[in-house]
Order: C-alpha cells, then sequence, then structure tokens
C-alpha cells in the first residue's frame, strides 16, 4: 500500500502546478497538466488515461481531453522540465547529475522509437522503447527532470514512420552518448545551482570515449562507467599535456586487462570506507592513470587530459566487476566511489516510476505525446518526493 500526499513541502498540488507549468500558453493546458499529475498520484493500478480521468473528474468527456492533452496538445516539455530543475534544487541540494536508462518494456511495435534490444542485467532481448535520464541526486534520492528518446536508424531514416508518430524535424538518429551529452547542455542551461559532477552508465555502450571527451571539453566534473574493452593509454607520467616528440603516449590495452594483468605494475590497489566516513562496508578498489587514444582526425591538435580508472575488486578474485573512468583525479577515493553509488539511487526511482507512478502505462504512440508523458511524471514523482503529510488541511488519497 503506497499513500501519495497532495502537499509537498507545504506546498499545495495548485500552487505546485501552476509554478512548473506557468509556461504553458492557455489556462485549460495548466488545468490539465495538473490533473494528469494528480491522476498519477491517486490512481490506484494502472494508470491509463481514462482511468486517471476518472480518478480526477466527473466530467465525461475529461478521458477524451486529458488525451488530447497529452498526445496531441502541442506544449512545448523543455521550459516545463526547466521550471521543474529550479523546483527541484529548492527542495534538495544535488550532490551530481546522474544520467542513467530507462527500458520501456511493450507489447506492440507501433509506439515511437520501439526496437528490439539486449538487456544485459536479464541477458535477454526486449521489445522496449530506450529513455535516456537526467536526474538531480543525492544520497538519499534521485528526482528525473529531463529525458531523450533513442530514435534507432530504423525510426530516424523513415519518412513514414515519422509522420505517423510526429517526430520533428530536428530529431534525427542520436548515439545514447549524444543524448547524454543534450541532457548535460540543458541541465546546465535550467540550473541555478553550482556545477556538481556528472555521474553516467550508458551500460555497454561503445561510445562511452565519446561521452568522456564531451564532458571533459564541456568543463564538467565526472564519473563514468565504461566498458572492458574501451582502449586505454597507461604509463608511469601522464600529464595534461601534449607529449614531447619520440616520448610515446603510454601502453596502449583494453581497460579490463590493465586490472586482469597489472600491466607493467601501474595498479594501486586500497581499502576505501563508506563516503563520509559513516559505518558500512569496506571496498577494495584497483586503480590507475590513463589517457584515451584520440582518434587520428584531432590527435594533433589534442589536450592529452589524465584521467582515473577504477574499480572495486570482487570478492571472488582480482577480476574488476565494473569499470569507471573520472577525471577527478585529485579528490579522495571515498568521495569518488561514493559518487557511483548514486547510480543506484536512479535505479531504484526507475522502479518506483514503473510501480507507482504509470511510466510503462502510457499507450500514446507518438513523440510528443512520449515527452509529454515522461515531464508529466517526472513532475509527480518531484511532489511526492518532498511530500510531507497532513499540512495544510489537504487529504491523503489512498494508492494501492
Amino acid at each position: 500500500m503506497v499513500m501519495h500526499a497532495l502537499m509537498s513541502s507545504g506546498v499545495s498540488m495548485p500552487v505546485f502546478t501552476e509554478r512548473v507549468f506557468e509556461c504553458l500558453p492557455r489556462m485549460d493546458q495548466r488545468r490539465w497538466a495538473q490533473m494528469y499529475v494528480q491522476g498519477l498520484l491517486t490512481t490506484p493500478g494502472k494508470k491509463s488515461v481514462r482511468r486517471l480521468a476518472a480518478a480526477v473528474s466527473d466530467s465525461p468527456t475529461a478521458s477524451q481531453s486529458l488525451h488530447q492533452f497529452v498526445n496531441a496538445s502541442p506544449w512545448d516539455w523543455t521550459p516545463v522540465r526547466g521550471e521543474l530543475t529550479r523546483w527541484t534544487e529548492q527542495q534538495m541540494a544535488p550532490r551530481a547529475w546522474v544520467l542513467d536508462l530507462a527500458v520501456l518494456r511493450k507489447r506492440g511495435e507501433h509506439s515511437c522509437g520501439v526496437h528490439r534490444r539486449f538487456v544485459p542485467s536479464t541477458g535477454r532481448s526486449v521489445t522496449c522503447q530506450v529513455g535516456v535520464g537526467g536526474f538531480l541526486a543525492t544520497p538519499d534520492r534521485a528526482v528525473p527532470v529531463d529525458w531523450r528518446l533513442l530514435l534507432p536508424g530504423s525510426w530516424a531514416k523513415d519518412p513514414e514512420r515519422r509522420q505517423r508518430t510526429k517526430i520533428p524535424a530536428e530529431a534525427g538518429q542520436r548515439s545514447l552518448e549524444q543524448h547524454a551529452l543534450d541532457v548535460v547542455d540543458t541541465l546546465a542551461d535550467a540550473s541555478r545551482t553550482a556545477p556538481v559532477p556528472v555521474v553516467a552508465d550508458l551500460g555497454e555502450s561503445t561510445g562511452a570515449a565519446a561521452l568522456v571527451r564531451g564532458l571533459s571539453q564541456r568543463g564538467r566534473d565526472f564519473v563514468v562507467s565504461v566498458p572492458g574493452t574501451l582502449q586505454v593509454m597507461a604509463g608511469r607520467h601522464l600529464r595534461l599535456q601534449r607529449p614531447n616528440a619520440g616520448e610515446g603516449q603510454g601502453l596502449l590495452l583494453t581497460a579490463r586487462s590493465l586490472f586482469e594483468f597489472d600491466a607493467a605494475g601501474l595498479t594501486r590497489i586500497e581499502t576505501v570506507g563508506p563516503w563520509g566516513g559513516g559505518p558500512g562496508r569496506h571496498n577494495t578498489v584497483m586503480s590507475s592513470f590513463v589517457r584515451l587514444p584520440e582518434p587520428a582526425s584531432v590527435a594533433g591538435n589534442q589536450v592529452y587530459r589524465s584521467y582515473r580508472l577504477f574499480a572495486v575488486r570482487s570478492d571472488r578474485g582480482r577480476q574488476p566487476v565494473k569499470l569507471w573512468l573520472t577525471n577527478l583525479t585529485h579528490a579522495r577515493a571515498e568521495e569518488v566511489l561514493g559518487l557511483t553509488g548514486l547510480l543506484d539511487r536512479s535505479a531504484e526511482t526507475v522502479r518506483e516510476l514503473e510501480e507507482d507512478f504509470g511510466l510503462l502505462d502510457f499507450e500514446g504512440r507518438s513523440f510528443p505525446g512520449w515527452h509529454h508523458h515522461m515531464t508529466l511524471v517526472s513532475a509527480a514523482y518531484a511532489y511526492r518526493g518532498f511530500g510531507r503529510p497532513g499540512g495544510g488541511g489537504e487529504s491523503l488519497l489512498q494508492a494501492a
């Protein structure tokens, strides 16, 4: 049994939605936004548009109007997400921006962006949409504030599919790391707080190096999960400048093999306690300073940045479980390892969105409809996350 309060930090639902959806040009759009968010918080079970409408209105036309608002109304979700970002920052002090994937399983093949995809965590291929989410995260919670929808080539390059699902001309085929960098740029424009590190896990994406380079070029601190096949250059004297002629760039090898074989004795091993020095498990962390080999087209003009490659040693032996790359080379290992734990919070959030907020219940098929639904679900989660039961005389509404 889940209880959702319609009072958040002393702010009523109407006040919250009026602020977050203030940019919507029409009063009826703002009203339907409030009703959709309220329906997500109070409707038990499956959160179809019909059930949401029945939960918040007695009007026989409410379902049709709510469906129109989500699927066909041409409102821009970007400024709404920007206001949601700023509202959330006022409720908490983010430790990091987390970039994580949401795999949204679908039954049919007609929803925008649906494709077959192998999911390593389950070892199976599924029919799904893939969302790249941006979360404001602390050790206690991760609040979603921005999303991108992955469009495989079968969607991005098919004129008939694009027209049918209302994919705008500017939405082309982009990789996961390009979407992730777009999210970072959008958060940077919307945020009103001091810069925080970016923590990212895009699965076994082959574009991890491109994400690292993109974050470095933007001057962002980061901790990024990388595949074991990532090519790195290891050496004892890595500096933040171009090597002198004939000096060489170091030993080139895969990230995982650097730790498996401790090539040239370059691995440092240390015991790391919990973030903040509190109680918890101590971990054995393996790390080494590395560079990334630059593409031939840019290597001649590129600054050779040094990074720290690290992993937690498996209890079963020397082989690391997950590999990470960070430019926080002078930060304490406890702090950097603690940042990786924020991805556990975003994964928990995605599970909550699926179970309690109707993340998987959207029945529309259009590109704008997907973004509208994801924005409204994120707003409902943010509001609930800072709920305070009983304030202001507003009743608690129960959802199973």
